[in-house]
């Protein structure tokens, strides 16, 4: 009957705080649609798409949040406002179709790809990228396609990296309602991914991979590198960093899963933040067992593994932002995004810790990044997260069934208690 409670308990502070983030308002959707519009001052992220999804009939659309059959490929440039009429950090979505290219984000081109083609691409931007370097983007859960998609761009955008952008997207609905399915398609895709970082680290013009996860994205992240351990004997050397930002992880899996990956894996960056409230609901579901990124890594077990294994640390817990789950730290801080992109332009490990980068963030961002604005963490995926228009339009529908069977379960309860009671006497 407790823990009965206390899952109740973490589905009853999903829906609080989703109810918190509804006042943000929806989106339109159909962003997709390429615009021929331009607006002096803009400028636009190239990137390619590698996807686990389903090809939606509407092209404005692109990819649903189910499962397709095999890995599909994209291309889609999205054009950014100028930086006097955007706040770094934030994507700004238009508020009507078409956007407007001087304050929206838009999509100038949207095609598909075949595999060839994706190889093509590829080959012929990674031959001019300094350092020729890639960067892998998995995003986190309730992520439609069109989220991944512009937030990407904005981390691309603000962070600066010179690298080859690649964002793989696994099959999320994009409902606060479906966390078990998206959870689900995370291990339906680590082969997909597996299959991506292997092709990107195989090609004799890549010089560097690098990995950039979010919250539950990171289970497929970690399971496809543990897969590629286990049949190489090692990650693939070309992988050089992977950044780990509020991981949704069992801290127990994770352990087990960085056994399977070794001590010859990449260099591991993990940002954490031990006032998450998303990974504390998360938690409360998922058995009272820690989540990764909510982790105090001063404290035992986890300061003796995490030297052990070379994992650096940023605690994120002292940052202060107007994101009310504080689970969007990472993607909401300008001085975090770039800070990171550029390490990476620098060729420098992120992980190094003599560079003292997590403090330095911290010092930057504490005042700063507090007028960024909630809208930019909030949209970043996490375990809870905002309710687009179409489950908020059904969630009266939703919230009277999850009532009812609440009902229904307490009512199985209290009788199976009653019962075992009567035998006992």
């Amino acid at each position: 009957m407790r823990q009965f409670v206390n899952r109740l308990r973490g589905i009853v502070v999903v829906v609080a705080a989703a109810s918190l983030l509804s006042a943000c308002g929806g989106r339109v959707e159909g962003v997709l649609e390429p615009v021929s519009l331009t607006a002096p001052g803009t400028t636009t992220v190239d990137m390619a798409v590698a996807t686990t999804r389903s090809r939606s009939e509407n092209r404005a659309v692109l990819f649903t949040g189910e499962r397709g059959e095999q890995l599909d490929f994209a291309n889609i440039v999205v054009s950014i406002p100028p930086d006097s009429a955007r706040k770094i950090g934030d994507v700004q979505w238009p508020k009507r179709l078409p956007g407007n290219p001087a304050t929206d984000f838009v999509t100038v081109k949207a095609e598909d790809m075949t595999l060839p083609q994706a190889k093509t691409w590829f080959n012929t931007r990674i031959k001019k990228t300094p350092g020729r370097k890639a960067l892998v983007f998995i995003h986190g859960f309730n992520n439609r396609f069109d989220d991944s998609v512009y937030r990407f761009a904005q981390i691309v955008h603000d962070s600066g990296a010179p690298v080859v952008p690649i964002l793989f997207t696994w099959p999320s609905r994009g409902s606060l309602l479906d966390y078990g399915y998206d959870r689900e398609s995370t291990n339906y895709s680590r082969d997909g991914l597996e299959q991506l970082l292997t092709a990107l680290a195989q090609n004799p013009n890549v010089g560097e991979v690098d990995i950039l996860a979010h919250s539950m994205g990171n289970w497929v992240t970690l399971e496809a590198l543990r897969q590629m351990a286990i049949r190489n004997g090692r990650v693939l050397p070309k992988i050089k960093n992977v950044m780990l930002a509020s991981p949704d992880v069992d801290v127990d899996v994770f352990r087990s899963q960085m056994g399977d990956i070794g001590n010859k894996g990449p260099t591991i960056t993990l940002f954490v933040s031990q006032d998450d409230r998303a990974l504390a609901a998360s938690r409360r579901i998922w058995g009272n067992v820690e989540r990764l990124g909510q982790v105090n890594p001063t404290l035992e077990p986890y300061a003796t593994e995490f030297k052990r294994d070379k994992i650096t640390v940023i605690d994120l817990t002292a940052l202060k932002t107007d994101d009310k789950l504080n689970h969007g730290k990472f993607a909401s801080s300008p001085e975090v995004v770039q800070a990171i992109g550029a390490r990476l332009a620098d060729g420098q490990a992120i992980s190094d810790s003599r560079v003292g980068l997590g403090d330095r963030i911290i010092a930057a961002s504490t005042g700063a990044a507090a007028t960024v604005g909630a809208a930019a963490g909030v949209i970043v995926a996490a375990p809870v997260a905002i309710i687009d228009p179409n489950t908020r339009q059904n969630l009266t529908d939703n919230v009277e069934a999850l009532g009812d069977s609440i009902t229904d379960s307490a009512a199985a309860t209290t009788d199976a208690v009653k019962g075992a009671t009567q035998i006992g006497q």
